[in-house]
């Protein structure tokens, strides 16, 4: 997973945020970054260069986002989430961080730790229910519900999420050959496939 720069707190502001968007205090927030209407940035949270927060964002405490990451209108990320570069997460997708929430009990210090790799697409009004790591350029499909680890490259739909394929870098369904190899149709990058593992060649 790839980290990022971030801007030095004593530093002048290099980044966006609207009016209305509200930023906390020991917030990093790396150049170049857009925040906008209505969105929320909490306390210590750590956010890279060219990341776009869409309208209605919830980022929670001490949240990390890499590089170039686009959060789409109405998402909510909660403590204990780290995302790579390059990751999108559509509309209205969630993340959790307890498994067995009940507002009577205060569970603060149980939350679950999810990692989202490089170029993971998580498409919107998805779940990600805490604990389940999601590898790189891992395609999530929209209203999955993901209770389970998600391999490098491994595209998921439904709910719960099951695996139906391979996507590529570019985002497209890869078509293995007998021999286990396949090409993206966009970036003409190759892929073998072994022991159910995906791997960019060339």
């Amino acid at each position: 997973m790839g980290f990022f720069y971030v801007m030095d707190s004593k530093s002048e502001k290099n980044y966006f945020a609207h009016d209305s968007a509200f930023v906390d205090e020991g917030c990093e927030i790396g150049s170049g970054t857009k925040i906008w209407h209505f969105s929320h940035i909490m306390k210590n949270c750590k956010i890279g260069n060219n990341c776009n927060i869409g309208q209605n964002v919830v980022v929670s405490p001490e949240v990390i986002l890499g590089n170039n990451v686009k959060v789409q209108n109405n998402v909510s990320i909660y403590t204990g989430v780290t995302c790579g570069d390059d990751v999108f997460l559509g509309p209205s997708m969630v993340f959790t961080n307890v498994i067995n929430p009940r507002s009577a009990v205060n569970r603060k210090d149980q939350y679950a730790k999810t990692i989202v790799g490089k170029g993971v697409s998580i498409g919107a009004n998805a779940t990600i229910v805490c604990g389940h790591d999601i590898g790189d350029f891992a395609f999530i499909g929209a209203g999955a519900v993901v209770t389970k680890h998600v391999p490098d490259y491994a595209l998921l739909v439904g709910n719960p999420a099951r695996q139906t394929g391979w996507m590529s870098e570019y985002g497209h369904k890869l078509a293995f050959d007998e021999k286990g190899f396949a090409t993206c149709a966009e970036s003409g990058q190759t892929y073998s496939l072994i022991e159910n593992k995906v791997k960019r060649i060339s």
